[in-house]
């Protein structure tokens, strides 16, 4: 016997706050009626920078029922992942490195996604119908369907903000074709706050609700590729992976609490590493020292581009000198490139001519000799 959507939604949400997830909410499967235009005109801006696949899969991510058109509602959840410390006391700490939040525990999608599984199950059986889960892996805007759930409202920063858990939310989603009753749609409470615009060291924020990634630390440090860009490398600081400084600013975070999973509390090793000693890691220490994080999905080399930018900004200590100084060798021209700004924050002219003197000549990669060029300007 298939249960009413009221008791049907009371049976799958009450397993869900047993299996932690601290938000819930409903809301139509159509999504998000301004989503699709937002997306557009920040596409049209190239404010995605080299995230191509936002392009491609433009037309999938207006509505949840372009992916699936017999979507009824979007069920919409909360795990909270809050930490245990503000990460913006660890900037000034800057011979170690700053690891975001959310990446300093066990890939968070392999806890959620599991989670999520066992509740769409239950949905699935107790209302007869069909279910597809989903945790930041497909053309699906998160973000906005939370808002239209209900559980929150895209601050000014584009994430989501909860009145009760501040922005320290994980989100998964499960899509039905069972017809629920969606709740009202989250209201904005930014008022007037502009902190995490203010906050932001790359002004990566054109206006309020905008984001150009091209200018975010987050995809400086976590999806992009190539040679971080000379303006930005200053503000980087010491942050290797990721920024949450727009995040931790957000006065809603007095309702925030430390996150209870503790799978998903910070592994003491991540908490702030130090630079010196990741700069050594070659291939297989750095897959070994990030096993279950989602920063093993970055890559070694553009990993040490990051740790490397960050010894640029650290003390000129003898020890930091020649960590950087040793990879300047390194088979990855991405990393010889970041090798040599650097040690360009470091030496002398007279001891960085020797450098150029010493490496120039045999380097081969346009990339790595372009930032010889540029120093010896």
């Amino acid at each position: 016997m298939t249960l009413s959507p009221e008791k049907l939604r009371q049976t799958i949400e009450t397993r869900a706050r047993e299996l932690g997830f601290v938000a819930f909410g409903i809301g139509d499967a159509n999504g998000h009626p301004e989503a699709p235009e937002r997306l557009s005109q920040a596409l049209a801006q190239d404010f995605h920078g080299d995230m191509h696949w936002l392009k491609e899969t433009l037309d999938r991510r207006a509505t949840p029922k372009h992916m699936w058109p017999e979507a009824k509602s979007a069920i919409v959840l909360g795990y909270n992942y809050g930490p245990d410390q503000n990460p913006l006391e660890q900037l000034d700490d800057t011979e170690n490195g700053l690891i975001s939040v959310y990446a300093r525990h066990r890939d968070y999608h392999d806890i959620i996604k599991g989670k999520l599984k066992e509740i769409a199950g239950l949905l699935a059986r107790q209302g007869n119908c069909e279910v597809k889960v989903f945790v930041d892996t497909a053309p699906l805007m998160e973000k906005p369907l939370g808002e239209q759930a209900g559980i929150g409202w895209q601050g000014k920063h584009t994430v989501l903000v909860s009145r009760d858990h501040g922005c320290w939310l994980f989100l998964g989603t499960i899509l039905t074709d069972f017809a629920f009753e969606p709740d009202q749609p989250g209201k904005d409470r930014c008022g007037n706050c502009r902190r995490c615009l203010d906050v932001c060291p790359t002004n990566a924020f054109p206006a309020p609700y905008q984001l150009d990634a091209r200018r975010c630390i987050a995809y400086l440090t976590n999806e992009y590729k190539g040679v971080i860009p000379v303006e930005f490398r200053k503000p980087i600081g010491n942050r290797i992976y990721g920024c949450d400084d727009c995040l931790a600013v957000c006065p809603w975070n007095k309702f925030a609490s430390v996150a209870r999973d503790e799978k998903l509390r910070s592994r003491d090793e991540l908490r702030s590493p130090e630079l010196v000693e990741l700069a050594t890691f070659d291939d297989a220490a750095f897959r070994a020292f990030f096993k279950g994080s989602p920063i093993k999905r970055l890559g070694r080399d553009a990993f040490i581009r990051n740790v490397l930018i960050a010894l640029g900004n650290a003390p000129n200590k003898p020890d930091i000198v020649a960590a950087i100084e040793a990879l300047l060798t390194d088979e990855s021209p991405l990393v010889r490139a970041s090798a040599v700004w650097a040690m360009d924050q470091h030496c002398d002219q007279t001891a960085f001519d020797q450098l150029r003197q010493a490496h120039y000549a045999a380097e081969q990669e346009q990339v790595v000799r372009a930032e010889w060029d540029r120093t010896a300007q």
